[in-house]
């Protein structure tokens, strides 16, 4: 499969950033995996702008919402699609996720094939 392009994803759960690494890759991505928010800040200032990002909400040392608005705040990540991915299934959490400027949000524990579609819905626009 063709590369898509390169996807960051920030989980802290190993087995759950193994699965998203083997959907992400056999989507054709290249996957830079942050196991905690300090290691996903590090990135998202130092890589250019990928095709994906892929966020926990909660996360050692950074949570996903601080992340993602650093992602709205980098010059060329404004517009980079974001999924936050998390067992956080309160209204109020995918209503805050959603209004902080992710593009979707999905509650574990998630279908791998939704994630997929999502993914591709979001990569479509």
């Amino acid at each position: 499969m063709p590369v898509q392009g390169t996807a960051l994803v920030a989980e802290d759960d190993e087995q759950l950033a193994f699965i998203l690494r083997f959907i992400l890759e056999r989507e054709g991505f290249e996957v830079h995996a942050a196991p905690d928010g300090r290691t996903a800040k590090e990135l998202i200032n130092t890589l250019p702008p990928p095709a994906i990002v892929v966020l926990d909400v909660m996360l050692p040392h950074a949570d996903g919402y601080e992340l993602l608005a650093q992602v709205r705040a980098t010059a060329g990540w404004q517009t980079v699609p974001v999924i936050m991915l998390t067992a956080r299934s309160q209204e109020q959490d995918i209503v805050r996720g959603l209004e902080a400027g992710a593009n979707d949000y999905m509650v574990k524990p998630f279908k791998p094939e939704e994630l997929r579609a999502r993914i591709r819905r979001l990569l479509k626009k």
